[in-house]
Formats: structure tokens, sequence, C-alpha cells
């Protein structure tokens, strides 16, 4: 048999909150899209009351040395030891609602999940207007577990307040205080964590996470990346976020990154910043060097993961630049998009961000023709989808040809030249009039059809 890469933990739900509220326990989607509905999250409390067993915990080592601190402002937030690889949402559940903080949902708007409970009937309800107003719900178990909270008043006000609308018998009270009091004992509820080694490759952690995850959800690399900005740089993913999140709000007379082409996730945008960062856009190896890690004889180090991270950080600043960001989009226009329902594929518009960055950050491209060429460039790309299919290698052959470019005459004429390779005469008599010919409602060569006729004021 193999060596065992994990070890069995168990915890209460009280000391796993707490590990949580310390930062031990590294747990990032409590600031991050929460999916659950709340009808899921009163089933987990549910089964945790009725003592039925609620699943593993997933937890990584993650490497990090006692009392390591995070890179930004919060010099006083430690780095977890433990990350979350599966069980976030249950855990985002169970913090949330033992501590009463709001969760983010998917459109970024915030929300305090509101559990009820009725003593009686020993029974948990989603609170609405109608159960608040019930005299015989608890409208939010949250209050049971707050810090000042007196067990005996609290039993003693609800039977009260139930006393005022209905008879309540010795045998009911009984039953009720009873119930409350078995509701508290839920924070000693025990649940069981695997916890996987420091050792364990993002691979082996994928693979694991695979095999027990019920959904059947493959972790990718950029899943492993943020994560480890959760871990290192939380300011950093912080900042991903935000912007993702105001891109999707209009603005209210700010400047903002908000347009009509692109709803990017953090996901996205930090393919850009690794693009720009490390000239890479495979992320096969860009999480090991992240980590600090020598790919030649597999040691980690500190040292060369802050410099590592400061390189992320610095090409990070200009991705999230709302000045850069907008000019552009125009380039976008310029090419003939209008609106995202041109854009084929996102992959497109991104990788033509990254190379739009590079040209005016690192080449000093004048504007003018920087906003040519990346219009030409990203009109390429969208007309023959290359980043359609295979996004990562076609990435990264296109940056790899730039690693002899050193000048701005140099990087505007290695983007013409490939635009010409690509848009031969062959393609536009025999490629391009095949790809036409199509019934499809959406096709990279009808939306670029578009895009021509509204330059042509067609």
């Amino acid at each position: 048999m193999s060596d065992i890469v994990f070890t069995k933990v168990d915890f209460s739900l009280r000391s796993l909150v707490d590990h949580v509220e310390m930062g031990q326990i590294g747990l990032p989607d409590i600031q991050r899209p929460f999916v659950w509905k709340n009808a899921k999250v009163r089933n987990l409390f549910d089964s945790m009351y009725k003592g039925y067993p609620v699943g593993y915990l997933l937890f990584w080592e993650s490497g990090a040395a006692n009392g390591a601190r995070t890179i930004g402002a919060d010099q006083k937030q430690l780095v977890p030891s433990l990350l979350i690889v599966d069980g976030q949402q249950r855990l985002t559940s169970l913090y949330a609602v033992v501590k009463g903080i709001a969760v983010v949902r998917e459109d970024y708007s915030t929300e305090l999940i509101e559990i009820a409970f009725n003593p009686l009937e020993e029974k948990f309800e989603v609170a609405d207007i109608a159960i608040r107003r019930d005299k015989a719900y608890i409208s939010n178990i949250s209050t049971v577990w707050a810090k000042d909270a007196d067990l005996f008043d609290m039993a003693e006000q609800y039977l009260t307040d139930l006393r005022a609308t209905r008879e309540v018998p010795d045998q009911d009270a009984r039953k009720i205080r009873k119930a409350i009091n078995r509701l508290q004992q839920v924070l000693q509820f025990p649940l069981t964590a695997l916890q996987l080694s420091a050792n364990v490759s993002e691979e082996q952690v994928s693979d694991v996470f695979v095999r027990i995850n019920s959904e059947g959800k493959k972790l990718n690399q950029t899943d492993f990346i943020l994560t480890l900005m959760s871990v290192f740089w939380e300011e950093g993913r912080k900042q991903l976020e935000d912007f993702c999140r105001e891109a999707r709000v209009s603005p209210s007379g700010k400047a903002s990154p908000f347009n009509h082409f692109i709803r990017p996730g953090p996901d996205q945008l930090l393919r850009v910043a690794v693009g720009l960062a490390f000239r890479r856009a495979r992320l096969q190896h860009v999480y090991s060097i992240l980590r600090g890690k020598d790919l030649e004889t597999g040691e980690v180090s500190a040292e060369r993961r802050e410099a590592q991270f400061k390189t992320l950080k610095q090409a990070q600043e200009r991705v999230l630049n709302i000045q850069y960001w907008q000019d552009f989009l125009k380039t976008i226009v310029l090419a003939g998009y209008r609106s995202e329902k041109l854009i084929s594929a996102e992959a497109n518009l991104l990788n033509s961000y990254v190379f739009y960055l590079l040209g005016r950050t690192e080449y000093k491209v004048e504007e003018y023709t920087l906003r040519r060429i990346i219009a030409q460039w990203f009109f390429m790309t969208a007309l023959t989808g290359r980043y359609s299919s295979s996004p990562e290698s076609k990435m990264e052959f296109d940056l790899a040809r730039l690693r002899s470019v050193k000048t701005a005459d140099e990087f505007v004429a290695l983007l013409w030249q490939i635009c010409e390779a690509t848009l031969t005469s062959d393609f536009w008599s025999i490629t391009l009039p095949n790809e036409l010919a199509t019934s499809a409602a959406r096709s990279p060569s009808l939306f670029a059809y578009f895009a021509a006729l509204n330059l042509l004021d067609a």
C-alpha cells in the first residue's frame, strides 16, 4: 500500500467556527459568491439537530510557517495553516449562520441567511415575512449562539411571546425549553475532516477532490492560484473580486470597469495578470512558481514566493487600472464590435487585453498606433476563433514569439505579421465564404461580418 497522504481530524462545530474566526482555517468564500439555496442551509442544520451525519470536510495544509502573515495592508491577519478544499459551501453556511454574518450571492449582493426554528414542532424553516411574525418560531437561530445570549432568558421570553397568542400547557413549555437547549447544543456537533499533507501536489489534491466529491466538479489551476492568493495575498484576490463586482453595476458618476462587452470573473482577470507578469498562458507551473517552488530542485522558498507575488502584484495593478481597461475596450469598438452579443469567445477579448497591456506598459507603443494594431489583432482572433479552442496552447505560442521582441516597432511589426500570415488571400476567398455558408445563429465569421457592417455604417 502507498503512503497515506492524509490524517483524520475531529472538530466540534464550535471549535471549527473558532478556527475559522482566528484565521487558522482559510475560508475565503465567506466573501465570495455563495451558491447554496437557503433551503439547503436549513436542511444542513436540521440534519445536525437530529444527529445525522453531514459528510466529511477536506482540508489541505498550506505549508505556511507558523506566525506567517499575509501580503497587504492588514498586517495582523495570520496566514491560514489549513485550506478548505471540499466542503466550502457547508463551512460557509455553518460559519455564516452561527456568527450571524451575511454572505455574498452570485450577483454580488449581500444576504443574511435567516433560518427559523419552531421549538414545539422541532422544525426548521427559511425565515420569511409570515414566519417572522409567527410567535411559534425563533425567527433567526443565530441569536441562540450570540455571545451575549442567555438561554434561560431567551426561552422565557419566547414562552411569554407565545402565551400572548395562545395557551401553552406546562408539558409544551417543558418541551420548548428542552428543544431550545438542544438547539444550542448543536455547537457540540462532531465534524470530521480529512487533512491532506502540505507535501501533496495540487494535481493529487484535485484527484482526491474529484474522487470524493459527489458533484464531480474538477478543480482547475485557477482554483489553486486563487486559493493561494487567499492565503498569501488576500488583498489581491479581493481587488479582483471588487473589479468584477463593479463591472456588473452601472456606474454612478465615477470611473468604473462597467462595460457592454464582458462581465469578467476573477479567474479570467487572473489569467490576464499571469500572462502579463510571467508571459505564460499555461497555468500548470505558475501555481508552483507562486508557491515559491524551484521547478528544478523542488525546494520551496518563502523569499522566492514573495518575489513572485511581487511580480504578480505589479502586473495585476495594470490589469485592474480602469483607464487602461476602458482604453482597451475602445479598441474593440474600433474593430467594429459594439456589444457582448457579438463576442463569440471571451478568451479572444481577454487575451487581446494582455497584448494591449504589454504594448502600452512594457513596449511603450504610441497610443494611436497601439489602438489600431490591437483592434486589428482582436478582429483577427475573433474572426478566426484563434483562442476559441485550446486557448492556453495558442496563447502560450503567441507569447513565446514575443521573447525576442525588444522595441515598440518590433512589437507592432510582429502582430501585423501574425495577422497577415493568418488572414491570407486563401482565407478571404475560400475559408471565410465556406464559414459564412452556415445556418448557425452564432458564428465568429457572422459576427465579424456584422462588425464590418458597423465600420462601414452599412
